[in-house]
């Protein structure tokens, strides 16, 4: 389940009123640079997520932090991430308070030769730094997830997973939707407007039961009540 969250979490992330509209017109250059040029983008910005949620747990178990302690510390996240996403004076707050990372960001693109496809790689790296303000929150959540793991390896799975949804968004837009999204972007920035605050009240939901633990009563009623041979199917995944 958590994996599912976190792919529904990187699909939400580039379906958003702010990068939206701009996302069609970064993958036209992109194949224009190489008919890879969307993997290249996609591949890209999938390690600068995967890369940012191992750093942030590691930093973690790094400095000493329980598995406990970092997991109520990402259950807490979670909960300011959904409220973000939910309040749109916290929304605005946020963006403003990371502008400025954005706005160098931004800087760095501008040098980056995007005619290939290592400049396209690279501009996948930095785009997910200029799109913070927007983004942030789903990121954020994700990463919050991916702290609640004991290793590094459960971390990885999620941030994976919240890579892969980015990444489906950027694939299906640069090989085959692109005409269809730029003919209907009215309601694509309808769903994403209406996706933003059900994410938000599942960020928040979610945080809330892993605070305050109550996954581990769902869990103890859920061993209680399923048939053995579903247990036993379970434990062997």
């Amino acid at each position: 389940m958590d994996l599912i969250f976190a792919y529904a979490a990187g699909l939400l992330t580039l379906i958003n009123p702010c990068v939206l509209p701009v996302l069609p017109i970064v993958l036209a250059t992109a194949l224009q640079a190489s008919r890879h040029g969307p993997l290249a983008i996609a591949a890209g910005m999938s390690l600068s997520f995967v890369s940012l949620g191992l750093l942030v747990t590691a930093f973690g178990h790094a400095i000493g932090l329980t598995v406990d302690t970092l997991a109520q510390i990402g259950a807490v996240l979670m909960v300011g991430f959904g409220l973000v996403l939910l309040v749109p004076r916290f929304s605005t707050g946020f963006s403003l308070a990371t502008a400025g990372v954005a706005a160098r960001a931004d800087q760095q693109l501008d040098l980056v030769d995007r005619s290939t496809l290592r400049g396209q790689f690279v501009g996948g790296l930095l785009l997910g730094v200029v799109w913070s303000p927007c983004v942030g929150p789903t990121l954020g959540g994700a990463i919050s997830l991916a702290s609640q793991g004991q290793n590094l390896g459960y971390a990885a799975d999620i941030m994976a997973f919240f890579a892969l949804g980015v990444s489906s968004i950027i694939l299906a837009l640069g090989y085959g939707a692109r005409g269809a999204l730029m003919r209907n972007q009215a309601l694509m920035r309808s769903i994403a407007i209406r996706a933003r605050p059900v994410m938000g009240a599942v960020f928040l939901l979610v945080g809330l039961a892993l605070f305050f633990k109550l996954h581990y009563l769902a869990e103890a009623w859920l061993l209680d009540h399923m048939p053995l041979w579903l247990i036993d199917f379970s434990v062997s995944l």
